[in-house]
């Protein structure tokens, strides 16, 4: 009962630390799509996020160990799944049981590792050497001229100059589309929702995790096809 207990608690924590990373995701989104659509309002809502108290010292913090926890907690259920599949593995029929989605969560979910350190040598440990180590908290392109602009919008476009880095960007995206559409409909489950409305819940799961990497896929190569002119 100990061990079924356990697993029962892993995967619902697993459950509630995705559904938080999903959460986050959609907010992301909409704050990057804002580069797109109004590159003022990008560098207004990115200075904001970046100078909030709130939200450098509580909320940076706790998605910084919403993602660590999601990931290794994944890893050590991968393990114990497997271990457990040894015993009955001549019953397992791999695309007969479960979908691709769900047999490679692990596969999808390295590379989504992959891109979060890519995503974080791009943006926030630089974002952190200009505001920590530089001092500069204001900002603007030249620190010295208050009428220079945010740099924001002007650094995001510059990370998407090169085509290769463009399509690192759009093949994470495909893969943590597949990584969501299993994972995100069956964090509902783990964490107990199955009642009438677990077929509309599955939908809107089904239909996130395709518009939220699309969304993110879509700004990338926006951003490289209109760069800002030299």
């Amino acid at each position: 009962m100990g061990i079924i207990s356990s697993s029962i608690a892993r995967k619902f924590a697993m459950a509630l630390s995705g559904l938080f990373l999903v959460f986050f995701l959609g907010q992301h989104l909409t704050i990057n799509l804002m580069a797109v659509f109004s590159p003022d309002l990008f560098n207004e809502t990115s200075q904001f996020m970046g100078t909030n108290p709130l939200v450098q010292f509580l909320l940076q913090p706790i998605l910084i160990f919403g993602v660590v926890f999601h990931f290794v907690m994944g890893f050590i259920l991968e393990i114990k799944n497997r271990n457990a599949r040894v015993k009955s593995y001549a019953k397992y029929k791999g695309s007969a049981n479960a979908s691709w989605a769900s047999r490679n969560m692990i596969i999808s979910g390295l590379v989504v590792l992959a891109f979060l350190g890519l995503h974080l040598y791009d943006f926030w440990i630089h974002e952190m050497t200009v505001k920590y180590v530089s001092g500069d908290m204001t900002g603007l392109v030249d620190p010295s001229d208050p009428t220079s602009g945010f740099r924001y919008f002007e650094e995001t476009v510059h990370k998407f100059e090169s085509p290769v880095r463009v399509g690192l960007y759009v093949l994470s995206f495909v893969l943590l589309a597949i990584h969501l559409w299993h994972g995100f409909a069956s964090s509902f489950q783990s964490v107990g929702f199955n009642n009438k409305y677990s077929v509309a819940l599955t939908k809107f799961a089904k239909v996130y995790s395709i518009l939220i990497p699309v969304g993110f896929i879509f700004i990338a190569i926006y951003l490289h096809l209109n760069q800002l002119p030299h």
